[in-house]
């Protein structure tokens, strides 16, 4: 997505950046682990493709995505900028606006890739940033999720935030939940992101 190419967020952990075409080999190697591909219902893709489905994704207005980055580990790290982010990067999150014609609806997915950084926050810190980015800055009045049957740690985050089940399907073995976002459900986005910071850089 044009509209976040020069956009970066920091929270308290993590430091979101746009994803570029350097990520791609390290993001490439991630998405060969099975595990990675069953919690991600993906097909493994080869570097080439990969490289094509990061253009495609940062031309697409449909898709907005950020690499999350391990905070602490960055502002540590003394190589240069390129280095820096693929050293310290852990997952991703993304926003697809899937309906044509609504914009204030958008699916919302987050991968902690990196299985040392599961289970210390950075998911939760990265998922409520990209919620209120969503909510701020694209104006997104409906969150929904699509998770796998046996992603039971994402479900669980997800439900903590206030989605609700929907649906269940068999046949992607995934669950659909939905939040709709109330007054109260914004002011716990603002609550859990006290830190927030957009920096257009350039500006």
């Amino acid at each position: 997505m044009r509209i976040n190419e020069y956009t970066v967020i920091y929270g308290e952990k993590v430091l979101l950046v746009p994803y570029e075409r350097h990520h791609v080999p390290k993001y490439h190697a991630w998405m060969q682990a099975r595990e990675l591909q069953r919690l991600t219902a993906s097909e493994p893709l080869t570097l080439d493709e990969e490289y094509e489905m990061q253009k495609h994704w940062r031309e697409d207005n449909d898709k907005c995505t950020f690499i999350i980055l391990d905070l602490k580990n960055y502002q540590r790290h003394q190589g240069g900028l390129k280095d820096k982010e693929i050293d310290t990067m852990i997952g991703d999150v993304n926003l697809f606006f899937n309906d044509g014609e609504s914009r204030d609806i958008a699916e919302v997915e987050i991968m902690i890739a990196d299985a040392a950084s599961r289970g210390k926050g950075f998911g939760k810190e990265a998922l409520n940033s990209m919620m209120r980015y969503g909510m701020e800055t694209l104006h997104v009045n409906k969150f929904v999720a699509k998770i796998g049957y046996g992603n039971q740690p994402s479900q669980g985050m997800f439900k903590k935030l206030g989605f609700e089940e929907v649906s269940r399907s068999d046949v992607f073995e995934e669950v659909t939940m939905e939040l709709y976002l109330t007054d109260e459900d914004k002011m716990m986005i603002l609550e859990n992101t006290p830190v927030y910071r957009l920096d257009v850089q350039g500006q």
